[in-house]
C-alpha cells in the first residue's frame, strides 16, 4: 500500500472516531430543554429540510434557508438540535446527489463537528436562550454579538476541516485551498451569518412569527435575486457579444494600418508616434481625458485613408496632377472608416479636417482658422513635424532644430496654427525633441483596452458625443461634409 493511500485510510478512520465522538459528546451533554419550545423546533427542522429548494446562487456562492436555519438552531435551541438538523441535511444532500462513501463522512463530520462547537460556544456564552432570567442577555446587542462570533468560528472551523479533507484526498496545499474555496465565497457567507444573527435577536424579541415572515421575506428575495441574476447574465451575454463587434471593426482599422505598414514601411511607426506627441500637446493645452483620447487615437489613425492609394501614389515623390484627387480623398476615406465605429464621430471629424490649412487654403472643405477642429489642428502640427524629422522614402530627414524652424514658418504661412505651434515646440524642448519616435502603434492603440470601453454602456452626455461631432466646426456635421464634398477635386 502506497503511501498517500494510507494517510487516506487513517484520515477517513480519524473522521469516524471524530464523528462518533461529536454524536456522543452531544448525547452526554444534551438537555431536554433544549428540545423546547416544539413549534420553533418543527419550523427549524422543516425549513432546514426543506431549505435546499430555496437556495440562491450568486457570484459569491450560495445562500440557502438551511444555512440559515443550522445557524438558528446552534443558537437558538442548543448543540444537540443542531448536529441532529446538520447530519439530517446532509444525509439527504448526499444521497440526493449520489456522492462517494468518503465524501458522506467528511461531510457528516464537518457539519456535526462545525455545528456542535457552535452550539456549545452560544450556550456557554449565552446560556439558556428561552430561560425568562436570562432576557438581559438574549434581547440586547450582547446575545447578537454571542451569535455572529459563533457564527465565525463555525465558518472558521469549516473551512480548516473541509481544505484538510481535500489536502489528503488531493494532495493540495492548505493554504491554496482556503485561498482559492473560500476566500471567493467569504461575502456571501458573511451575508449569511449576519442575516442568521438578525433573525435570531428578533426572535427573542418578537417571537416565532418573526422567524415565519423572515421565510414569506426569503422566498420574495429568492425571487428577485433570481431574475436580478438572470438580467445580469444577459447583460454579460450583450457586453460580450458587443466586444466581439466593437473587436471586428477596430480590428478591421488595426488591420488596414497594419496593411498599409506593409506597403509603407513608415507608416505604422509614423501613426504612432503622432499620435503621441498630439496626447502630449492634448496634455499642455489642459484638455480634457475624453478630449485627449479623442486626439491620440486621431493621431493613430489619421492615415488609415491611405490605404487605398495604389503604389505609384504611396511610394510617389512627386504626385502626378491626375491623381491629386485619389491624395486629397483619404481624409474622407479615412473619416468614413473611422466613422464606422459607434462612438468615434469626433475622431472622425478630426481625420476628416486634418488637412485644412489656418488660411482657408487646405483640403476638403477649405476651413478657416479655429473654424477647424482643434484635434484636426493638433494632428496636423503633429503630423508635419515628424515627417521632417523622421524623414519619407522619397525625402531625407532634417534636424529637430531646423524642423521647429519649418513649423514656425507653416505657421507664419497660414498653413498651421501659431499658438499650437509655439506649445508643441515648448513640449519638445521639454520632453525632447524626439520622444514619441520609439512610439509602437499597437502599444499606443491599446486594443484590448479600447474594445472594452467601447463595448461599455454610455451615459446619454457620452452617447452624445459620440453623435456627429460639431464643437470646432461652426456645427458642421462631418458626415454631411463627406457626403457632400464626395470625390471633388479641391485645387487650391
Amino acid at each position: 500500500m502506497d503511501t498517500a493511500k494510507l494517510k487516506r485510510r487513517l484520515f477517513w478512520g480519524a473522521e469516524v472516531v471524530l464523528l462518533a465522538g461529536t454524536v456522543g459528546a452531544a448525547a452526554w451533554l444534551g438537555r431536554a430543554e433544549e428540545w423546547q419550545p416544539l413549534g420553533l423546533v418543527a419550523f427549524l427542522l422543516v425549513l432546514t429540510l426543506a431549505g435546499e429548494w430555496l437556495t440562491i446562487k450568486t457570484h459569491s456562492g450560495e445562500m440557502t434557508a438551511s444555512f440559515v436555519a443550522l445557524i438558528l438552531a446552534m443558537s437558538l435551541l442548543g448543540p444537540v438540535p443542531a448536529v441532529v438538523f446538520g447530519i439530517a441535511v446532509e444525509a439527504l444532500t448526499s444521497a440526493r446527489k449520489h456522492l462517494r462513501p468518503a465524501f458522506w463522512l467528511g461531510n457528516l463530520t464537518t457539519f456535526a463537528v462545525v455545528l456542535f462547537m457552535g452550539g456549545w460556544l452560544v450556550r456557554a456564552l449565552a446560556g439558556n436562550v428561552h430561560s425568562p432570567g436570562n432576557l438581559h442577555t438574549t434581547q440586547g446587542i450582547e446575545f447578537g454579538l454571542i451569535v455572529f462570533g459563533a457564527f465565525l468560528v463555525a465558518t472558521t472551523l469549516n473551512a480548516v476541516m473541509v481544505a484538510l479533507d481535500v489536502h489528503i484526498a488531493e494532495g493540495r496545499s492548505l493554504r491554496a485551498e482556503i485561498s482559492e474555496l473560500f476566500l471567493p465565497v467569504l461575502p456571501g457567507q458573511l451575508a449569511i451569518g449576519a442575516l442568521a444573527t438578525i433573525l435570531a435577536v428578533a426572535y427573542t424579541n418578537l417571537g416565532l412569527q418573526i422567524l415565519l415572515g423572515a421565510v414569506v421575506i426569503l422566498v420574495i428575495f429568492r425571487q428577485l435575486t433570481v431574475a436580478l441574476l438572470r438580467s445580469e447574465e444577459r447583460a454579460e451575454q450583450l457586453e460580450g457579444r458587443s466586444r466581439q463587434l466593437v473587436g471586428l471593426q477596430l480590428g478591421v482599422l488595426r488591420t488596414l494600418v497594419r496593411a498599409l505598414g506593409k506597403r509603407d514601411t513608415t507608416a505604422g511607426r509614423h501613426a504612432a508616434a503622432v499620435g503621441r506627441y498630439a496626447k502630449a500637446l492634448a496634455i499642455e493645452l489642459g484638455c480634457g481625458e475624453d478630449e485627449q483620447d479623442v486626439i491620440h487615437i486621431a493621431g493613430l489613425l489619421h492615415d488609415v485613408g491611405k490605404f487605398e492609394w495604389p503604389d505609384r501614389v504611396l511610394h510617389a515623390a512627386v504626385v502626378d496632377e491626375q491623381d491629386l484627387t485619389i491624395v486629397r480623398g483619404h481624409p474622407q476615406e479615412g473619416a468614413i472608416l473611422v466613422g464606422a465605429l459607434d462612438g468615434y464621430g469626433e475622431v472622425a471629424e478630426a481625420i476628416l479636417y486634418h488637412h485644412e490649412r489656418i488660411d482657408g487654403g487646405g483640403y476638403p472643405a477649405g476651413l478657416i482658422g479655429n473654424e477647424i477642429p482643434l484635434a484636426s489642428r493638433i494632428v496636423a502640427i503633429c503630423s508635419t513635424y515628424d515627417t521632417m524629422t523622421t524623414g519619407r522614402h522619397y525625402q531625407a530627414p532634417i534636424p529637430p532644430a531646423e524642423a521647429r524652424d519649418e513649423l514656425r514658418n507653416a505657421a507664419a504661412a497660414g498653413q498651421l496654427d501659431v499658438e499650437l505651434v509655439e506649445r508643441f515646440i515648448a513640449v519638445l524642448e521639454r520632453e525632447g525633441a524626439a520622444f514619441a519616435e520609439d512610439a509602437d502603434f499597437e502599444i499606443e492603440l491599446d486594443f484590448e483596452r479600447r474594445v472594452r470601453q467601447m463595448a461599455q454602456p454610455r451615459s446619454p452626455e457620452r452617447a452624445a458625443r459620440g453623435a456627429p461631432a460639431q464643437s470646432g466646426s461652426g456645427g458642421r456635421d462631418w458626415r454631411s461634409s463627406v457626403r457632400a464634398l464626395g470625390q471633388r477635386t479641391l485645387n487650391k
